[in-house]
Protein backbone atom coordinates (compact mmCIF):
# COMPACT_ATOMS: atom_id res chain seq x y z
CA UNK A 1 0.00 0.00 0.00
CA UNK A 2 1.53 3.52 -0.62
CA UNK A 3 1.63 5.62 1.84
CA UNK A 4 2.46 9.06 2.96
CA UNK A 5 3.97 10.95 6.16
CA UNK A 6 3.31 13.86 7.49
CA UNK A 7 6.31 15.36 9.08
CA UNK A 8 6.19 18.55 11.65
CA UNK A 9 7.14 21.03 9.61
CA UNK A 10 10.29 23.56 10.12
CA UNK A 11 8.34 26.90 11.14
CA UNK A 12 11.33 29.24 11.25
CA UNK A 13 15.23 29.65 11.03
CA UNK A 14 15.75 28.68 15.04
CA UNK A 15 13.31 26.38 15.44
CA UNK A 16 13.54 22.79 16.30
CA UNK A 17 10.19 22.15 17.90
CA UNK A 18 6.18 22.72 18.13
CA UNK A 19 3.35 22.24 19.61
CA UNK A 20 0.32 20.30 18.09
CA UNK A 21 -2.73 22.66 19.73
CA UNK A 22 -5.23 21.25 17.18
CA UNK A 23 -5.81 18.18 15.02
CA UNK A 24 -8.74 18.88 12.43
CA UNK A 25 -8.93 15.06 11.01
CA UNK A 26 -8.98 11.65 13.01
CA UNK A 27 -7.74 8.30 12.02
CA UNK A 28 -9.85 7.15 8.91
CA UNK A 29 -10.76 10.56 7.60
CA UNK A 30 -11.09 10.56 3.82
CA UNK A 31 -8.95 14.30 3.06
CA UNK A 32 -8.38 16.25 0.02
CA UNK A 33 -4.99 18.06 -1.08
CA UNK A 34 -4.91 21.29 0.88
CA UNK A 35 -7.33 20.22 3.55
CA UNK A 36 -6.51 21.18 7.08
CA UNK A 37 -4.97 18.37 9.51
CA UNK A 38 -3.69 20.27 12.28
CA UNK A 39 -2.40 23.04 13.95
CA UNK A 40 0.84 23.93 14.99
CA UNK A 41 2.43 26.54 17.55
CA UNK A 42 5.61 28.19 18.06
CA UNK A 43 7.24 31.15 20.07
CA UNK A 44 7.08 32.59 16.78
CA UNK A 45 3.73 31.77 14.92
CA UNK A 46 0.43 29.50 14.83
CA UNK A 47 -0.31 27.75 11.78
CA UNK A 48 -2.53 25.52 10.61
CA UNK A 49 -0.84 22.97 8.41
CA UNK A 50 -2.83 21.60 5.03
CA UNK A 51 -2.28 18.19 3.19
CA UNK A 52 -0.20 17.97 0.41
CA UNK A 53 -2.19 14.96 -0.51
CA UNK A 54 -4.94 12.82 -0.84
CA UNK A 55 -5.92 10.06 1.00
CA UNK A 56 -7.00 8.05 4.73
CA UNK A 57 -5.69 9.54 7.47
CA UNK A 58 -4.05 5.93 8.83
CA UNK A 59 -2.37 6.75 11.80
CA UNK A 60 -2.05 9.66 14.00
CA UNK A 61 1.13 9.57 16.23
CA UNK A 62 1.16 12.13 18.56
CA UNK A 63 -1.75 13.79 20.49
CA UNK A 64 -2.84 17.53 20.98
CA UNK A 65 -0.45 19.59 22.88
CA UNK A 66 2.12 17.17 22.62
CA UNK A 67 5.45 19.11 21.37
CA UNK A 68 6.73 17.59 18.61
CA UNK A 69 10.80 17.60 16.96
CA UNK A 70 10.90 19.31 13.63
CA UNK A 71 11.29 16.40 11.01
CA UNK A 72 9.18 13.87 13.00
CA UNK A 73 6.12 11.73 11.42
CA UNK A 74 2.92 13.24 12.60
CA UNK A 75 0.76 10.83 10.68
CA UNK A 76 0.44 8.39 8.05
CA UNK A 77 -1.59 8.92 5.08
CA UNK A 78 -2.75 5.98 2.36
CA UNK A 79 -2.59 7.13 -1.27
CA UNK A 80 -4.69 4.11 -2.05
CA UNK A 81 -7.47 5.40 -0.21
CA UNK A 82 -7.89 2.68 2.53
CA UNK A 83 -6.22 1.24 5.46
CA UNK A 84 -4.16 -1.69 5.31
CA UNK A 85 -5.10 -4.18 7.77
CA UNK A 86 -1.24 -5.58 8.02
CA UNK A 87 -0.53 -2.18 9.13
CA UNK A 88 -3.09 -1.21 11.58
CA UNK A 89 -2.13 -4.34 13.20
CA UNK A 90 1.72 -3.38 13.44
CA UNK A 91 0.57 -0.14 14.18
CA UNK A 92 -1.88 -1.81 17.41
CA UNK A 93 1.05 -3.57 18.33
CA UNK A 94 3.44 -0.84 18.30
CA UNK A 95 0.82 0.76 20.76
CA UNK A 96 0.68 -1.99 23.46
CA UNK A 97 4.59 -1.76 23.29
CA UNK A 98 4.63 1.96 23.83
CA UNK A 99 2.20 0.99 26.89
CA UNK A 100 4.45 -0.97 28.19
CA UNK A 101 7.38 1.18 28.15
CA UNK A 102 5.44 3.28 29.50
CA UNK A 103 4.65 1.17 32.57
CA UNK A 104 8.42 1.17 33.31
CA UNK A 105 10.16 2.45 36.16
CA UNK A 106 10.12 6.02 37.07
CA UNK A 107 13.92 5.87 36.89
CA UNK A 108 13.66 5.44 32.80
CA UNK A 109 11.69 8.90 32.49
CA UNK A 110 13.78 10.85 34.59
CA UNK A 111 15.73 13.33 32.48
CA UNK A 112 19.07 14.88 34.34
CA UNK A 113 18.14 18.56 34.97
CA UNK A 114 21.32 19.80 34.13
CA UNK A 115 21.53 18.44 30.53
CA UNK A 116 17.46 19.51 30.08
CA UNK A 117 18.31 23.04 31.32
CA UNK A 118 21.22 23.57 29.62
CA UNK A 119 19.44 22.76 26.45
CA UNK A 120 17.89 26.08 26.06
CA UNK A 121 21.00 27.13 25.69
CA UNK A 122 21.17 25.39 22.12
CA UNK A 123 19.27 25.52 19.27
CA UNK A 124 19.52 21.37 18.85
CA UNK A 125 16.52 19.46 19.81
CA UNK A 126 17.48 16.02 22.14
CA UNK A 127 14.63 13.25 22.34
CA UNK A 128 13.87 11.71 25.99
CA UNK A 129 15.74 8.56 25.19
CA UNK A 130 18.94 10.65 24.41
CA UNK A 131 18.80 12.45 27.43
CA UNK A 132 18.37 9.32 29.59
CA UNK A 133 20.97 7.50 27.84
CA UNK A 134 23.11 10.98 28.40
CA UNK A 135 22.27 11.05 32.52
CA UNK A 136 23.05 7.25 32.55
CA UNK A 137 26.30 7.25 31.11
CA UNK A 138 26.90 10.70 32.71
CA UNK A 139 27.34 12.46 29.25
CA UNK A 140 27.68 16.12 29.94
CA UNK A 141 25.72 18.88 28.08
CA UNK A 142 29.13 20.06 26.32
CA UNK A 143 29.90 16.66 25.06
CA UNK A 144 26.28 15.71 23.84
CA UNK A 145 26.66 19.34 21.76
CA UNK A 146 30.15 17.90 20.38
CA UNK A 147 28.12 14.89 18.76
CA UNK A 148 27.50 14.59 14.77
CA UNK A 149 23.82 14.02 14.59
CA UNK A 150 22.73 11.45 11.72
CA UNK A 151 18.91 12.64 12.34
CA UNK A 152 16.94 15.61 10.32
CA UNK A 153 18.58 18.58 11.01
CA UNK A 154 21.34 17.11 12.53
CA UNK A 155 19.54 15.67 15.21
CA UNK A 156 21.11 12.72 17.70
CA UNK A 157 19.71 9.81 17.59
CA UNK A 158 20.11 7.00 19.68
CA UNK A 159 22.38 5.33 17.30
CA UNK A 160 24.45 8.68 17.47
CA UNK A 161 25.20 8.85 21.48
CA UNK A 162 26.10 4.88 21.45
CA UNK A 163 28.60 5.18 18.75
CA UNK A 164 29.98 8.45 20.64
CA UNK A 165 29.97 6.37 24.41
CA UNK A 166 31.97 3.10 22.02
CA UNK A 167 34.53 5.55 20.88
CA UNK A 168 34.82 7.16 24.50
CA UNK A 169 35.00 3.79 25.99
CA UNK A 170 37.57 2.54 24.04
CA UNK A 171 39.81 5.71 24.43
CA UNK A 172 39.62 4.98 27.83
CA UNK A 173 41.05 1.81 27.36
CA UNK A 174 44.15 3.07 26.06
CA UNK A 175 47.37 2.37 27.99
CA UNK A 176 47.48 5.33 30.71
CA UNK A 177 51.19 5.93 29.29
CA UNK A 178 49.38 6.89 26.06
CA UNK A 179 46.89 9.26 28.22
CA UNK A 180 49.98 11.19 29.55
CA UNK A 181 51.74 11.64 26.11
CA UNK A 182 49.22 14.52 24.98
CA UNK A 183 47.57 15.71 28.51
CA UNK A 184 43.67 17.22 27.76
CA UNK A 185 43.29 20.63 27.53
CA UNK A 186 41.49 22.42 30.41
CA UNK A 187 37.84 22.02 30.33
CA UNK A 188 36.19 25.63 29.40
CA UNK A 189 34.60 26.76 31.70
CA UNK A 190 30.37 25.80 32.15
CA UNK A 191 27.87 28.39 31.25
CA UNK A 192 25.19 28.09 34.71
CA UNK A 193 21.71 29.03 34.37
CA UNK A 194 21.11 31.24 37.77
CA UNK A 195 18.25 30.12 39.91
CA UNK A 196 15.48 32.79 39.93
CA UNK A 197 15.01 33.91 43.45
CA UNK A 198 11.84 32.95 45.14
CA UNK A 199 9.26 35.02 44.94
CA UNK A 200 7.02 35.67 48.49
CA UNK A 201 2.81 35.96 47.36
CA UNK A 202 1.00 37.85 49.94
CA UNK A 203 -2.85 38.01 50.47
CA UNK A 204 -3.56 40.42 48.47
CA UNK A 205 -1.28 39.33 45.40
CA UNK A 206 -3.08 38.19 42.15
CA UNK A 207 -0.84 35.47 40.34
CA UNK A 208 -0.95 35.25 36.53
CA UNK A 209 -0.35 32.51 34.62
CA UNK A 210 2.51 32.86 31.60
CA UNK A 211 0.78 32.05 28.32
CA UNK A 212 2.72 29.43 26.30
CA UNK A 213 4.02 32.59 23.97
CA UNK A 214 5.04 34.36 26.82
CA UNK A 215 6.75 31.47 28.18
CA UNK A 216 8.58 30.93 24.89
CA UNK A 217 9.62 34.34 24.36
CA UNK A 218 11.06 34.89 28.13
CA UNK A 219 13.41 31.45 27.21
CA UNK A 220 14.28 32.89 23.86
CA UNK A 221 15.39 36.40 25.40
CA UNK A 222 16.84 34.87 28.23
CA UNK A 223 19.04 32.48 25.71
CA UNK A 224 19.74 35.25 23.24
CA UNK A 225 21.69 37.85 26.13
CA UNK A 226 23.49 34.44 27.32
CA UNK A 227 24.48 33.65 23.87
CA UNK A 228 25.31 37.03 23.08
CA UNK A 229 27.63 39.93 24.89
CA UNK A 230 25.01 42.86 24.21
CA UNK A 231 26.82 46.71 23.62
CA UNK A 232 24.07 49.10 22.73
CA UNK A 233 25.18 52.67 21.13
CA UNK A 234 22.64 55.89 20.70
CA UNK A 235 22.82 58.59 18.37
CA UNK A 236 20.20 61.44 18.10
CA UNK A 237 19.11 62.21 14.21
CA UNK A 238 17.58 65.52 13.53
CA UNK A 239 14.34 64.37 11.15
CA UNK A 240 12.82 67.32 10.24
CA UNK A 241 12.83 66.79 6.50
CA UNK A 242 11.34 63.37 6.53
CA UNK A 243 8.77 64.76 9.22
CA UNK A 244 7.90 67.74 6.66
CA UNK A 245 7.79 65.45 3.45
CA UNK A 246 5.86 62.83 5.05
CA UNK A 247 3.31 65.19 6.56
CA UNK A 248 2.65 67.56 3.09
CA UNK A 249 2.69 63.74 1.30
CA UNK A 250 0.44 61.60 3.57
CA UNK A 251 -2.85 62.40 1.79
CA UNK A 252 -1.70 62.01 -2.09
CA UNK A 253 0.11 58.93 -1.26
CA UNK A 254 -2.91 57.26 0.14
CA UNK A 255 -4.81 58.36 -2.59
CA UNK A 256 -2.35 57.12 -5.37
CA UNK A 257 -1.84 54.13 -3.53
CA UNK A 258 -3.87 52.94 -1.56
CA UNK A 259 -1.70 52.24 1.77
CA UNK A 260 -1.41 54.83 4.92
CA UNK A 261 2.51 55.60 4.91
CA UNK A 262 4.16 55.90 8.18
CA UNK A 263 7.94 56.41 9.17
CA UNK A 264 8.68 52.96 9.62
CA UNK A 265 8.99 52.41 5.73
CA UNK A 266 11.60 55.00 5.71
CA UNK A 267 13.18 53.91 8.51
CA UNK A 268 13.52 50.12 6.85
CA UNK A 269 14.50 52.03 3.77
CA UNK A 270 17.42 54.02 5.57
CA UNK A 271 18.17 50.19 7.25
CA UNK A 272 18.72 48.53 4.08
CA UNK A 273 20.42 51.15 2.81
CA UNK A 274 23.00 51.11 5.62
CA UNK A 275 23.07 47.17 5.78
CA UNK A 276 24.56 46.73 2.09
CA UNK A 277 26.90 49.14 2.99
CA UNK A 278 28.01 47.03 6.40
CA UNK A 279 27.67 43.78 5.42
CA UNK A 280 29.18 42.44 9.02
CA UNK A 281 25.91 43.75 10.59
CA UNK A 282 23.76 41.54 8.20
CA UNK A 283 25.64 38.41 9.53
CA UNK A 284 25.09 35.72 12.12
CA UNK A 285 27.40 33.88 14.35
CA UNK A 286 28.05 29.78 13.83
CA UNK A 287 30.56 28.18 16.80
CA UNK A 288 33.42 30.38 16.05
CA UNK A 289 32.72 31.26 11.78
CA UNK A 290 30.89 34.16 10.98
CA UNK A 291 27.88 33.91 8.17
CA UNK A 292 27.75 36.41 5.99
CA UNK A 293 24.17 37.32 4.81
CA UNK A 294 23.33 37.08 1.17
CA UNK A 295 19.96 38.35 1.47
CA UNK A 296 19.02 41.57 3.50
CA UNK A 297 15.76 40.58 5.27
CA UNK A 298 14.41 43.07 8.12
CA UNK A 299 12.02 41.96 10.23
CA UNK A 300 9.41 44.19 12.24
CA UNK A 301 8.45 43.54 15.71
CA UNK A 302 4.98 43.83 15.70
CA UNK A 303 2.62 43.85 19.30
CA UNK A 304 -0.52 41.66 19.39
CA UNK A 305 -3.81 42.18 20.44
CA UNK A 306 -2.93 39.82 22.99
CA UNK A 307 0.33 41.48 24.24
CA UNK A 308 2.92 39.42 22.64
CA UNK A 309 5.20 40.02 19.87
CA UNK A 310 6.06 38.57 16.75
CA UNK A 311 8.40 39.71 14.27
CA UNK A 312 7.02 39.07 10.48
CA UNK A 313 10.11 40.10 7.32
CA UNK A 314 10.28 42.04 4.43
CA UNK A 315 12.33 39.68 2.56
CA UNK A 316 15.12 41.85 0.05
CA UNK A 317 14.89 45.12 1.59
CA UNK A 318 17.16 47.05 -0.33
CA UNK A 319 15.37 46.04 -3.85
CA UNK A 320 12.34 47.74 -2.56
CA UNK A 321 11.58 51.34 -3.27
CA UNK A 322 9.18 53.42 -0.58
CA UNK A 323 6.21 52.35 -1.96
CA UNK A 324 6.83 48.75 -2.42
CA UNK A 325 8.01 48.86 1.42
CA UNK A 326 5.08 50.30 2.56
CA UNK A 327 2.44 48.34 1.05
CA UNK A 328 4.68 45.34 2.07
CA UNK A 329 4.78 46.78 5.78
CA UNK A 330 0.84 47.70 6.23
CA UNK A 331 0.52 43.63 4.99
CA UNK A 332 2.33 42.19 7.18
CA UNK A 333 1.15 43.91 10.02
CA UNK A 334 -2.21 43.29 9.60
CA UNK A 335 -1.49 40.12 9.03
CA UNK A 336 0.63 39.79 12.56
CA UNK A 337 -2.56 41.50 14.31
CA UNK A 338 -4.79 39.08 12.89
CA UNK A 339 -2.84 35.66 13.47
CA UNK A 340 -2.56 35.14 9.26
CA UNK A 341 1.26 35.39 8.68
CA UNK A 342 2.25 32.53 7.15
CA UNK A 343 5.10 30.57 8.20
CA UNK A 344 7.48 31.45 5.28
CA UNK A 345 6.25 35.34 6.70
CA UNK A 346 8.45 34.99 9.56
CA UNK A 347 11.51 33.41 8.60
CA UNK A 348 14.93 34.40 7.19
CA UNK A 349 15.31 37.53 8.97
CA UNK A 350 18.93 38.78 9.07
CA UNK A 351 18.25 42.53 11.01
CA UNK A 352 15.58 43.38 13.37
CA UNK A 353 13.88 46.71 14.08
CA UNK A 354 11.91 47.59 16.74
CA UNK A 355 9.75 50.58 17.11
CA UNK A 356 9.56 52.19 20.88
CA UNK A 357 8.45 55.21 19.69
CA UNK A 358 5.24 54.14 19.11
CA UNK A 359 4.45 53.87 23.25
CA UNK A 360 6.09 57.28 23.73
CA UNK A 361 9.60 56.24 24.76
CA UNK A 362 12.22 58.43 23.60
CA UNK A 363 15.14 55.58 24.03
CA UNK A 364 15.18 51.80 24.50
CA UNK A 365 17.97 48.97 25.05
CA UNK A 366 16.35 45.91 22.84
CA UNK A 367 17.64 42.13 23.32
CA UNK A 368 19.18 41.41 19.86
CA UNK A 369 16.71 38.10 18.38
CA UNK A 370 18.80 35.26 17.59
CA UNK A 371 20.59 34.15 15.50
CA UNK A 372 20.87 37.59 13.79
CA UNK A 373 23.78 39.99 15.72
CA UNK A 374 22.24 43.25 15.68
CA UNK A 375 18.53 45.33 16.23
CA UNK A 376 17.52 48.66 16.01
CA UNK A 377 15.24 50.72 18.18
CA UNK A 378 13.28 53.71 16.98
CA UNK A 379 12.11 56.31 19.89
CA UNK A 380 9.47 58.81 19.63
CA UNK A 381 10.30 61.61 17.30
CA UNK A 382 9.91 64.96 19.38
CA UNK A 383 9.95 68.82 18.86
CA UNK A 384 13.04 70.10 20.20
CA UNK A 385 15.52 73.44 20.34
CA UNK A 386 18.50 72.89 18.37
CA UNK A 387 21.37 75.43 17.34
CA UNK A 388 21.70 75.71 13.76
CA UNK A 389 24.80 77.05 11.67
CA UNK A 390 24.15 79.80 9.32
CA UNK A 391 26.27 82.32 7.08
CA UNK A 392 25.04 85.00 9.37
CA UNK A 393 25.66 82.96 12.42
CA UNK A 394 24.15 80.44 14.73
CA UNK A 395 20.45 80.11 15.32
CA UNK A 396 17.54 78.64 17.75
CA UNK A 397 15.39 77.05 15.97
CA UNK A 398 12.71 74.51 16.23
CA UNK A 399 13.43 70.72 15.13
CA UNK A 400 11.88 67.21 14.80
CA UNK A 401 14.55 64.67 16.28
CA UNK A 402 14.93 61.75 17.65
CA UNK A 403 16.81 58.71 19.47
CA UNK A 404 18.28 56.19 17.42
CA UNK A 405 19.66 53.15 19.76
CA UNK A 406 21.48 49.82 18.56
CA UNK A 407 22.06 46.76 20.53
CA UNK A 408 24.52 44.51 18.95
CA UNK A 409 26.76 41.45 19.12
CA UNK A 410 30.09 42.21 20.78
CA UNK A 411 31.55 39.20 19.59
CA UNK A 412 31.96 40.32 16.17
CA UNK A 413 30.94 43.96 16.16
CA UNK A 414 33.36 46.20 17.57
CA UNK A 415 32.14 49.69 18.51
CA UNK A 416 33.36 51.36 15.91
CA UNK A 417 31.65 48.90 13.27
CA UNK A 418 28.50 49.39 15.25
CA UNK A 419 28.89 53.00 15.79
CA UNK A 420 29.59 53.55 12.31
CA UNK A 421 26.57 51.61 11.34
CA UNK A 422 24.54 53.54 13.54
CA UNK A 423 25.43 56.98 12.42
CA UNK A 424 24.97 56.36 8.63
CA UNK A 425 21.45 55.34 9.39
CA UNK A 426 20.60 58.39 10.95
CA UNK A 427 22.64 59.76 8.08
CA UNK A 428 20.38 58.69 5.60
CA UNK A 429 17.36 60.04 7.69
CA UNK A 430 18.91 63.61 7.93
CA UNK A 431 19.69 63.40 4.44
CA UNK A 432 15.78 62.72 3.48
CA UNK A 433 14.81 64.64 -0.08
CA UNK A 434 12.26 67.31 0.80
CA UNK A 435 11.63 67.51 -2.78
CA UNK A 436 11.57 63.48 -2.96
CA UNK A 437 8.34 62.55 -5.82
CA UNK A 438 5.93 60.11 -4.36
Amino acid sequence: MASFNIVMPKLGESIQEGTITKWFVKEGDTIEEDDMLFEVATDKVDSEIPSPVDGVITKINYPEDSLVAVGEVLAVVSLDGEVDETEQEETDSKDEKEAKTDEAPEKAETIDASVDDSRKLSNRFYSPLVKTIAKEENVSFDELESIEGSGVGGRVQKKDILAYLESRDSSAAQPEAKKESKPAAPAAPAVERKAAPLVSVGANDTVVEMDRIRKLIADHMVMSKQVSPHVTSVVEADVTDLVIWRNKNKTAFQERYGDKITFMPIFTEAVAAALAEFPMVNSSVDGDKIVMKKDINVGIAVAKPDGNLIVPVIKNAEQRNLVGLTKELNRLANAARNNKLDPAEIQGGTFTITNFGSFGNIIGTPIINQPQVAILATGIIEKKPAVLETPSGDVIAIRHKMYLSLSYDHRIIDGALGGAFLRRIADHLEQFDINRAI
